[in-house]
């Protein structure tokens, strides 16, 4: 059973954390998904196997955390995070996949004095204005403006409810337009069969970002879910680098 806790705007944020040696790891997931997926649950087995700190949760409208999931938006997952980050203590290394991606980077952003390093996993970065805005018709975009939701199809099962919310709120939070300073290890992982995140973005997170100990890897058939056992042994090697290199 998760614990829970209450951030500063009242949202009950469930997780599950393992204590160990520091930095811990937290792990940030993407849009509808919940910290019971594959990528989460492998990676703190293998924290738990290696004796090292592991935090996964939900943000709310997500999993087990309180909310509405069409209430929610890039904003306040961020704080969700940030509160999350608060049950450990010490520096941490973020593990983004997906939206977590952005999360992640926004994180090092906001508290670069806490982040130790950074993996992130078909990061996905600014994608309510470069995927869903700039991909929707003009009719799509009207009826967001005036109904203040559309339904876009999803590969994962029901649609997905965009808000008006959400695209507005997403705005206030981009990271690709403005100077993105990482000045710790990091490590893009991308798949180049990705249907949902282009590799151009990788590139374009690469040559945006400024630090002075970053990698872009490519590996070669892999999807979005980047989830099949080469791919999960990849992401751990790729946390141990991160750590030795801190």
């Amino acid at each position: 059973m998760p614990k829970f806790l209450t951030t500063p705007e009242g949202r009950k944020i469930a997780y599950h954390l393992t204590d160990g040696t520091g930095p811990a790891i937290i792990f940030l997931g993407g849009f509808k998904s919940d910290m019971g997926g594959t990528k989460a649950v492998f990676l703190e087995n293998w924290a738990r196997g290696q004796g090292r700190a592991f935090l996964r949760f939900d943000y709310s409208g997500h999993g087990d955390s309180s909310g509405a999931f069409t209430d929610g938006a890039i904003g306040d997952w961020l704080r969700d995070a940030q509160a999350a980050i608060g049950l450990v203590a010490g520096p941490v290394v973020l593990v983004g996949s997906s939206m977590g991606g952005w999360i992640s980077l926004l994180l090092a952003r906001a508290m670069p004095d806490r982040v130790a390093g950074l993996v992130t996993i078909a990061a996905a970065p600014d994608f309510t204005e470069d995927s869903m805005w700039a991909g929707a018709s003009d009719a799509q975009r009207a009826a967001l403006m005036t109904d203040g939701q559309i339904a876009l199809p999803s590969d994962y099962g029901d649609p997905y409810i965009i808000t008006r919310r959400l695209i507005e709120d997403g705005r206030d939070h981009l990271v690709l337009r403005d100077p993105l300073p990482l000045p710790f290890p990091v490590r893009f992982l991308q798949g180049t069969a990705d249907k949902d995140v282009d590799m151009a973005v990788a590139l374009r997170l690469l040559d945006h970002a400024q630090g002075a100990d970053m990698r872009l890897t490519l590996v070669d058939g892999a999807d979005h879910r980047f989830s099949d056992d080469s791919c999960l042994a990849l992401i751990a090697d790729t946390i141990t680098d991160v750590i030795a290199r801190r």
